[in-house]
């Protein structure tokens, strides 16, 4: 593996590569951490907000709304509440490191810089566990969808398209991912704002259940374990926000737009969470026999739209889902998994190779297309198994849950620790009231996601072992001298 290039580097910057600080706002470049501006400055604050709703999917309940009902007791709006409450205290995190370390690499860059390389790496291999499946488990879903609409097409055929379309428009550039990015948020808010508007007339009406608060407290089936262990899978639907520090070197404006972009991403797809789900719990036509049997064909938000609209409606919600999750999310999501193989790349954590830049889209090509491949790998293997979907779904949020405490750790550590801040309420009690929810979450994931995740999290410890000893530590430079 090559040494991290930075730059003292003989060779020089790529061609339009920029040095030195960043003269629009005046915060650092990567230059003071090290490293050469390889990546395209050319994100706007709009364009990373843009980047975390999509990357969360404004109607991701609609694809596991089902398993959220049943795990809930039908409180399927408060998992969603406290889910965002937990994903606050997480945001908050990311945008004061962000701030502190305005690099690609999210979670692995802070822990990392924040508390020391080993851990980072152990960051960056946990986070790993969410950004390389995560992409695989989108294409999966979504090509399931789209069988079921059209069955003469197969799953691994879907998966194909997917897959290849999304790496085109990925290397033309992150210019261009970000215009496609705002076409499908677009066309996403009319699906759910149709959705939502013929639901409430529905109810209105005495379609459903009528109005009640039942999705968002039900003193029969309330308890706090009930209540986590759902928010353990609700939660799959807020991963996406900590995608936008993966563009760090990409953004145009100043470092604290990707901690205001995070938030605000959050506050906004959260609302739309529970609003949603709120609405469609009072449409299901069987709630009883939903919490009892499950949702294992996938179809519980798709049969309350009908309820509402009819058939047509259950078929463009479904239509919907399919094109969210297998083009407009895990689009993002390929993108953030490069961004995150490059940054640990070029810190010789893994082959260089995959630091690679193209020199004219400014993309890191090779990881990018090594995510391509992970993908559709993995999605053809778990289309062939039966708990294919809730596998990956368990071991995803398992794997950003374990890698989120690592990051409110980090932020004690740096601020409170290394840097003597008195600022308590961000550098303190927010990262530990955050890790305390999400240690909990974890606590209460499903057993199969636990044992995995340990397993996989002890492949960490020993790459890191093997890293150590063999030299590959890299060299940060001290944030202290910056």
């Amino acid at each position: 593996m090559s040494e991290p290039r930075t730059t003292n580097d003989p060779a020089g910057p790529l061609p339009g590569a920029a040095r030195g600080p960043i003269p629009a706002t005046g915060d650092p470049g990567v230059e003071a951490f090290g490293y050469r501006q390889e990546l395209k400055r050319s994100l706007s604050f709009t364009d990373l907000l843009v980047y975390g709703l999509v990357f969360m999917v404004p109607i991701a309940p609609f694809g596991i709304f089902g398993g959220v009902f049943q795990a809930s007791g039908g409180m399927v709006a408060l998992a969603y509440a406290i889910g965002m409450l937990a994903m606050a205290f997480t945001a908050a995190s990311y945008s004061q490191m962000s701030r502190a370390f305005p690099m690609a690499g999210s979670v692995y860059t802070y822990a990392g810089r924040g508390i020391g390389q080993p851990v980072g790496f152990l960051a960056g291999w946990m986070i790993l566990l969410d950004y390389v499946l995560v992409p695989g488990l989108l294409y999966l879903i979504a090509s399931i969808a789209m069988n079921s609409i059209v069955t003469s097409v197969p799953v691994w055929i879907w998966l194909v398209a997917f897959v290849v379309l999304n790496t085109v428009v990925n290397y033309m550039g992150i210019e261009f991912t970000a215009r496609i990015n705002k076409l499908m948020l677009i066309g996403e808010l009319i699906v759910l704002a149709i959705f939502l508007v013929i639901g409430v007339i529905a109810l209105a009406g005495g379609e459903g259940r009528g109005f009640d608060f039942s999705p968002i407290y039900n003193s029969d089936t309330f308890s706090l374990e009930l209540v986590f262990g759902a928010v353990s899978i609700a939660v799959l639907s807020f991963l996406g926000f900590d995608g936008i520090s993966t563009l760090a070197e990409e953004n145009r404006d100043a470092a604290r737009s990707l901690g205001k972009s995070m938030i605000a991403a959050l506050v906004l797809a959260g609302t739309l969470f529970i609003v949603q789900t709120w609405v469609a719990a009072l449409l299901v036509p069987d709630p009883d026999t939903l919490i009892a049997e499950g949702d294992a064909a996938g179809t519980a938000f798709y049969d309350a739209a009908g309820v509402a609209g009819g058939a047509w409606l259950a078929t463009l919600t479904a239509v919907a889902t399919a094109i969210a999750w297998g083009f407009a999310n895990s689009l993002v999501a390929q993108a953030a998994t490069s961004r995150l193989l490059f940054a640990m790349a070029r810190d010789r954590q893994l082959p260089a190779i995959l630091a690679k830049v193209d020199p004219k889209h400014r993309v890191p090509v090779n990881a990018t297309l090594v995510v391509a491949v992970i993908s559709l790998a993995l999605g053809i293997y778990m289309s062939q198994r039966d708990d294919g979907i809730t596998l990956l779904s368990t071991l995803v949020n398992f794997g950003a849950m374990t890698a989120f405490l690592l990051l409110h750790v980090s932020v004690v550590v740096h601020f409170v620790v290394r840097k003597k801040s008195r600022n308590w309420g961000l550098h303190l009690v927010v990262p530990v009231i955050g890790f305390a929810i999400l240690a909990y979450v974890v606590y209460n994931a499903q057993v199969a996601a636990q044992e995995l995740g340990f397993v996989w999290l002890g492949i960490g410890f020993a790459l890191l072992v093997f890293l150590l000893a063999t030299g590959r530590k890299p060299e940060l430079k001290a944030e202290e001298n910056l």
